[in-house]
């Protein structure tokens, strides 16, 4: 580890007090994980697959949920806006479908308020439904509508967001290609917090590669990247090339590449040297959804569960750099975040207690 992130572990964990103190909006597609148990001793008659006895279900909120969720487990106040599916009622109004009832109950259990989540009966919540059985994940179904938001639904959503600009000190666009975020939506709001001074953090999608300019900082991971500048990124310098050309393509201040067990890698626009900070990811054994299920005996570096590992980077980078760190040291915080929730099974958060731990384990 280098030398001068050892020597800003204290300062980070002063910092992890200011989390509380923070308010961030949350923009993007909301969507259910769900995990389903059982467990498989024999096949099917029917065809040579597992039969899984079912044992237990448990929801999860997902996409820019659980950006959301890992935001509120840092202690920070979170404005989540999205849109969920509905039905029309005999009085004309819309209710939720069974899904987005169920998101909302997840947003519940993780004290996240859903003021500016909006019920539309002409779309359906996006669920994921993970089979689990002998703590591997047999089959992922999802059930999904991808049509953009109506234009009624959209400026409905954009006035809220502008309502909000004002007390908030940072906006994360979580972009699952879903179909909320469009070209000009996107534009929309980077506009809106420019003029309001709001530094904005983006997870884009390879649709929209031009739709983010001007945004604080971009978090991809390396595949995503690769996509983008239409090339394989196999080494150090095809990834340095890469992150130099989505400064440029993006128009943003820094860009960020995880790149799993091989860590992180950052490029600022005002830096002419990049930056790459390794994993801390210890080796693991599955366990059930958000438990830890750590083997300290081994020092290996192999990452076997990455649900959700590129929203807790984009919530504890962006709720860093609100707090006040800057930007190498936020990404370097992240990255231990990181390293925590990998150690989980399925959708996980990050508390500042266990940042904290992992900070102390990375100093050791």
């Amino acid at each position: 580890m280098k030398t001068e992130f050892l020597r800003a572990i204290p300062r980070l964990k002063r910092l992890l007090a200011k989390f509380r103190k923070i308010r961030v909006a949350v923009v993007g597609d909301l969507m259910l994980d769900r995990y389903v148990w059982g467990e498989a001793h024999r096949l099917s008659p029917e065809a040579p697959v597992a039969v899984v006895d079912f044992e237990s279900q448990n929801d999860f909120p997902g996409g820019a949920g659980n950006v959301a969720a890992n935001l509120a487990a840092l202690g920070a106040q979170v404005y989540l806006c999205g849109v969920v599916g509905g039905q029309t009622l005999a009085s004309k109004r819309v209710s939720d479908d069974q899904t987005g009832a169920a998101f909302r109950a997840c947003l519940r259990r993780n004290q996240i308020a859903d003021n500016n989540v909006l019920s539309d009966s002409q779309r359906t919540t996006t669920v994921k439904t993970r089979i689990i059985a002998r703590h591997q994940q047999i089959v992922r179904i999802d059930h999904e509508k991808r049509d953009p938001l109506r234009p009624e639904t959209e400026e409905k959503l954009f006035r809220m967001l502008v309502a909000s600009l004002s007390k908030i000190d940072a906006l994360l666009l979580s972009d699952y290609d879903k179909g909320l975020i469009s070209d000009s939506f996107a534009e929309r709001i980077l506009h809106a917090c420019h003029k309001s001074e709001i530094p904005v953090f983006v997870k884009p999608k390879t649709s929209r590669l031009f739709a983010y300019r001007g945004a604080r900082a971009v978090i991809c991971n390396a595949k995503e990247a690769g996509i983008y500048v239409h090339r394989e990124l196999s080494d150090e310098k095809t990834i340095e090339e890469a992150g130099r050309a989505l400064l440029a393509h993006f128009g943003c201040a820094a860009v960020l590449i995880t790149r799993r067990e091989k860590g992180m890698s950052i490029f600022e626009e005002s830096s002419p040297r990049y930056l790459n900070i390794p994993a801390t990811s210890f080796e693991v054994t599955y366990a059930r959804v958000g438990q830890a299920a750590v083997d300290h005996t081994t020092s290996g570096r192999q990452v076997y569960d990455v649900t959700g590992a590129g929203d807790t980077v984009l919530s504890v980078l962006s709720a860093a750099v609100a707090a006040g760190s800057n930007f190498a040291e936020a990404a370097f915080l992240a990255n231990v975040a990181a390293g925590v929730v990998v150690r989980k099974l399925g959708t996980a958060t990050v508390s500042p207690a266990e940042l904290a731990a992992a900070l102390d384990e990375v100093r050791a």
